[in-house]
């Protein structure tokens, strides 16, 4: 069975968010049982030099977009630890010329154009290298356009006749919308597509709805958001479009790479350790603290939270409560970048405060400096399809306070259950948040009950192995149809 994955990130090459982590690590436990290629844009941030990423023979290839040619070529490289081929399609007008993976203020015509390019791009060189794929797993809007593609453009072509098509919703606040023109510039016929049972959406056309409406099978990453999204709610005016597909809508729980996220082998901290020596993680606690200018005192917790600073995350309950986090026992350390109002808000009390500190940026090995060192982790979302940060500080020992929604609901066992892992609060408040940061707060000078909630937290298995296996046996029921 051949499978082609297609996304806008993958880790460790790009990444801006948790779908690059899931497009890095998902193939890797799909190969053995299957013949994988992933397809993603040669993002001008990607060090082809550290990579090994080199050009394919004969790669260039033009394909005319809106009555313009564009020169495309193809490079390729091993995905680390694998035999799996990453194709990088390179493109300078679209992609190489940004140091970003989504760089900011765009013209939003531009960006759909660029993923346009890249869709388009990847069938057409999939074509190239005959991966004549039983499978195209494609990821958000950015790739939406690929089960669009094959049901007009590709719709008589032989290459692709058998081919079915997954399409998986990481995130369906973001779903591509654009006046009807950019089908023109897609060369893709209106009166296929630009109708209520494919990409018309309240009068323009809207990417992810016509993969939804033209993919063989629908994923959301957790099975709670593949509930929620089906409401008014949550489901960001897609909803009626996805209770329409309901049969083929399917939650999956995303998973880590528990070979990278590992504090018994992670060469980012200061001090490795397991669940039989959680006492070092209080070393990776002082130093963190030292890095952050913060005084390090053991009887003092150290709340964190590493995230994209836009509104989905809750950062508006974290300015809500501002003046109470001031006054807590406890240390604050918040790592992310995003929209310049929430910027600016950490900046103002890193700046302001004895107990809050924050890094605006991205650092990798910074973060997982936080994951080790802090003793719980800030998740107060709006809303988080699945999230990967609180699966990552629990493998790291440090103890989640979420808001119960989506796929933190899924995974994360509230205290005082049996197994706690860590704290939930259900409400969007910044009350029903300090509720929860309080009751950490009195767990925390439990040092048994804390010790046994790490070690929980720890034993919980959120490796890739039994949703790769769910996958599986989703592509392989595909094929036989």
């Amino acid at each position: 069975m051949k499978i082609l994955f297609a996304a806008a990130e993958v880790a460790p090459f790009s990444k801006a968010g948790g779908l690059a982590d899931v497009v890095g690590s998902l193939p890797k436990y799909l190969e053995k049982d299957s013949e994988i290629a992933i397809f993603t844009p040669l993002h001008g941030l990607i060090d082809v030099n550290k990579w090994g990423i080199t050009e394919l023979e004969n790669s260039e290839m033009w394909l005319t977009f809106d009555r313009m040619g564009h020169k495309f070529r193809l490079f390729m490289c091993k995905l680390p630890g694998t035999n799996i081929n990453v194709f990088f399609v390179h493109n300078d007008w679209y992609f190489t010329c940004f140091k970003e993976v989504y760089p900011k203020w765009l013209d939003p015509k531009y960006e759909h154009e660029r993923y346009i390019a890249f869709s388009l791009a990847t069938l057409e060189y999939a074509k190239l290298l005959n991966f004549k794929a039983d499978v195209i797993h494609a990821n958000d809007w950015h790739t939406a356009m690929i089960p669009v593609y094959l049901h007009s453009n590709y719709r008589y072509d032989d290459f692709w006749k058998n081919t079915k098509t997954v399409f998986e919703i990481h995130n369906l606040a973001y779903q591509g919308v654009w006046f009807e023109d950019v089908l023109d510039f897609a060369n893709m016929r209106k009166d296929i597509v630009y109708n209520e049972w494919g990409v018309e959406h309240y009068g323009k056309v809207n990417w992810m709805k016509g993969a939804i409406n033209y993919s063989d099978k629908v994923v959301a990453v957790s099975p709670t958001y593949a509930k929620e999204i089906l409401t008014g709610e949550y489901g960001e005016g897609m909803d009626y479009t996805l209770r329409m597909n309901q049969g083929k809508l399917t939650g999956i729980l995303n998973g880590i790479d528990y070979d990278v996220f590992n504090p018994k082998t992670d060469k980012n901290i200061v001090k490795k350790y397991d669940v039989k020596t959680l006492k070092n993680k209080e070393e990776n606690k002082k130093h963190l603290c030292e890095e952050f200018g913060l005084e390090y005192k053991p009887e003092r917790p150290l709340y964190a939270m590493v995230s994209r600073l836009v509104g989905q995350k809750g950062i508006d309950l974290i300015r809500e409560c501002e003046n109470e986090l001031k006054g807590l026992n406890a240390d604050f350390i918040f790592l992310g970048s995003g929209e310049k109002d929430y910027e600016n808000l950490l900046i103002w009390l890193s700046n302001n405060t004895s107990n809050i500190r924050a890094y605006i940026g991205y650092k990798s090995d910074l973060a997982n400096r936080i994951y080790a060192g802090s003793d719980f982790y800030l998740m107060p979302s709006k809303f988080e399809p699945c999230g990967l940060s609180q699966l990552i500080a629990m493998r790291y020992g440090t103890l989640p306070v979420v808001r119960a929604t989506g796929g933190l609901e899924d995974t994360v066992t509230g205290y005082p259950l049996n197994d706690s892992t860590g704290f939930k609060f259900w409400g969007y408040s910044g009350w029903d948040m300090m509720q929860a940061i309080y009751c950490s707060l009195g767990v925390y000078k439990d040092k048994y009950t804390l010790s046994a909630m790490r070690k929980s937290a720890m034993e919980s298995d959120f490796s890739w192995g039994k949703s790769s296996a769910i996958y599986l046996n989703m592509y392989k029921q595909l094929c036989e149809k």
